[in-house]
């Protein structure tokens, strides 16, 4: 089972070191230009910070999103002027439907009238001018998972888009004080796919009244509750299982990388990790084989809350995957704790 940073862009620090870098190597040999050149540099423009509201606004799915079909969801497919033809059907897990005649079709991640386009499409060979109509009768892929300090992990069904204030309720408030009160933990991660988190100041969400304390969720989303005494670090990339891993205090990195079930091969023969500070901004760089390397006496530190991740091998890929996970965007909302809600 799956398991499961706020100032500016990665691309930014990597812009900035590698401008140090072009400036260092620009500088005369001549000691008294270089001196000139140190008394004429401005200090660099301030940056904006990102808004923390505005980036759980993007992470956020539209309220008129539609809805995708997904594997198990149960579907009826009515056919106008052609009541013999109605099928009620469930989609498997390769998110086919089986249709007489035509066979096997695949509707999944398709939205209802997507769907019946492709039926109609499949039927055109047997059938002259049907109009499809797809209904989901039973959302049975509409599911998101509820992990941690929770009453009742696991995953969950919603008919409707599911909310993180419902997830959370249905999984059993924590409880605190003598006589067990449930309540709002303080914060909660968002993990969606294998390359976003998103850190919720919850607690401050609803006390201030912000209806995004409730935003809305998508499939497959896993809410991660953690243990208010729970140290912890975020697990991303080509792991076989990303999410979060708690930080003992024998922890090292390669052990974190195997309680998150191991590198997978995607990462290739030299895998890199990056481990990232969301609460500085700092980024480190760390060979997977000079770790496991015992002549490099390679002693890695990790703080609760940093974020290691494995990209895939190849340049294209590692760039296009650091800019997607882009952590000051993604957990923005570790700034509301400074203050900025």
């Amino acid at each position: 089972m799956n398991r499961f940073p706020s100032i500016s862009s990665v691309w930014l620090l990597l812009a900035g070191m590698a401008g140090a870098s072009a400036g260092q190597q620009a500088v005369p040999a001549n000691s008294n230009s270089a001196q000139s050149m140190a008394q004429t540099q401005q200090p660099p423009e301030p940056r904006l910070k990102p808004n923390p509201m505005e980036e759980l606004r993007r992470f956020e799915p539209a309220a008129d999103e539609e809805y995708r079909i997904g594997r198990g969801d149960e579907i009826t497919v009515d056919f106008t002027g052609r009541p013999e033809l109605q099928a009620k059907l469930v989609v498997g897990p390769d998110g086919r439907i089986t249709l007489p005649l035509a066979g096997e079709v695949m509707v999944a991640s398709q939205t209802r009238a997507e769907a019946a386009r492709t039926i109609e499409l499949a039927l055109a060979t047997y059938y002259a001018n049907l109009s499809a109509m797809v209904t989901v009768t039973k959302y049975t892929a509409n599911r998101v998972r509820v992990l941690g300090a929770v009453d009742h992990p696991g995953p969950m069904e919603f008919d409707g888009n599911p909310t993180l204030l419902e997830a959370i309720t249905r999984g059993g408030l924590p409880t605190a004080g003598p006589e067990k009160r449930p309540q709002i933990p303080d914060r909660c991660a968002i993990y969606r796919g294998s390359d976003q988190v998103m850190w919720v100041q919850l607690r401050a969400l609803v006390d201030s009244g912000n209806p995004l304390a409730d935003l809305r969720l998508r499939r497959d989303d896993v809410v991660y509750v953690p243990d208010p005494s729970e140290r912890f670090v975020s697990v991303l990339g080509e792991v076989n299982h990303p999410g979060a891993v708690p930080l003992l205090s024998n922890s090292t990195l390669p052990k974190v990388l195997a309680d998150a079930g191991g590198i997978t091969d995607k990462a290739g023969g030299k895998p890199r990790i990056e481990i990232i500070d969301p609460s500085t901004g700092t980024r480190r760089t760390v060979m997977f084989n000079d770790l496991l390397n015992p002549t490099q006496s390679l002693e890695v530190t990790l703080k609760p809350g940093e974020i290691i991740y494995i990209p895939q091998s190849g340049f294209y890929r590692a760039t296009w995957y650091l800019e997607r996970l882009n952590p000051f965007a993604e957990l923005a909302t570790l700034a509301a704790v400074n203050g900025a809600l």
